[in-house]
């Protein structure tokens, strides 16, 4: 299973998706996967989210995972429909703890030290910061980060096509959550060309970081 975490490392960019539709999920899958990047975090936060994850999943060539997990019972149905990661925007040691338990990966969000003993506590070693910029951005990141080397990060909440790289440059972040790629508005209109065209702008950016 930790090869799920070595493989969204190597894309370094994660497109956080939130569907309302469930007739998007194949279509949007097909241009991450056209753009370069066969990665999706499907947000829990719609009715669409169970069913999306299982139509991207069943492709086979993607990595899919399921985001904004708040439960036991969420987790069991992502992991049910297909989902091989889960991402959550707080840390609940219930629920890490069943995902921990069950060999299930789970990166729970953290954005003090505090979180992140907690974290390490529960035997993670992956932990998602968010929201990033709205608590303080890379620099916080880095002073939390500091005392921690054996944790690494996935920063979410505020980055996009502008700021990614920055994060990216730290060594402690393994890729970066983002949906600037993945906004309903670009496909809202059943063309999913300009997912494309920004997925393959993201993928060229994560690779010009050293």
């Amino acid at each position: 299973m930790t090869n799920v975490i070595e493989q969204l490392a190597q894309h370094r960019i994660v497109p956080v998706i939130a569907l309302d539709k469930v007739s998007q999920a194949a279509p949007l899958a097909e241009a991450l996967v056209e753009g370069g990047l066969p990665v999706a975090e499907v947000t829990f936060r719609t009715a669409a989210a169970a069913e999306s994850i299982k139509i991207m999943a069943e492709r086979g060539d993607m990595i899919v995972g399921a985001g904004t997990v708040l439960t036991i019972d969420q987790a069991k149905e992502a992991v049910d429909n297909g989902a091989t990661f889960l991402i959550s925007p707080g840390i609940n040691p219930k629920v890490v703890k069943y995902c921990v338990d069950n060999n299930i990966i789970i990166t729970p969000g953290i954005s003090n030290p505090t979180d992140i003993e907690l974290a390490l506590d529960l035997g993670l070693k992956v932990v998602k910061f968010f929201p990033a910029e709205a608590v303080g951005g890379l620099p916080l990141l880095k002073a939390v980060a500091a005392p921690y080397n054996m944790m690494n990060f996935i920063p979410t909440g505020g980055i996009n096509a502008n700021n990614v790289t920055k994060y990216l440059e730290f060594d402690k972040v393994l890729a970066c959550g983002g949906s600037w790629m993945v906004a309903p508005s670009l496909y809202e209109a059943g063309d999913f060309s300009k997912v494309v065209e920004l997925t393959k702008e993201a993928v060229a950016v994560a690779a010009s970081v050293k």
